[in-house]
């Protein structure tokens, strides 16, 4: 996994963390639309990133994702679950980010 993920550094960086969509609504680039805004507020901020997490290993979505202007950092177990419903434990997320120029 890239360097830049691992510095985790919140001062950076806009999170944006799982984004679901209704079944009836797909089809409708909202996630293009979030990331666009998530550009805009980021840029403003002075950020260097939009950094992104999705939970599971779904092939579809993450291409969708890199669509959208991602790119793929990997895959990692979820850490820290406690307090957290059971679907979370030991579950595989997958990381993603757009640098900013």
């Amino acid at each position: 996994m890239r360097g830049s993920l691992q510095d985790d550094d919140a001062t950076s960086s806009v999170y944006i963390h799982r984004i679901a969509t209704n079944p009836e609504f797909r089809g409708n680039n909202f996630v293009k639309i979030i990331v666009n805004w998530a550009r805009e507020f980021a840029e403003s901020q002075s950020k260097k990133f939009i950094r992104m997490d999705t939970c599971g290993q779904n092939d579809r979505l993450i291409n969708h994702y890199k669509n959208c202007g991602f790119e793929f950092l990997g895959i990692k177990k979820l850490k820290n679950t406690s307090g957290l419903p059971s679907h979370y434990h030991n579950a595989d997320v997958c990381f993603f980010e757009i640098e900013l120029k």
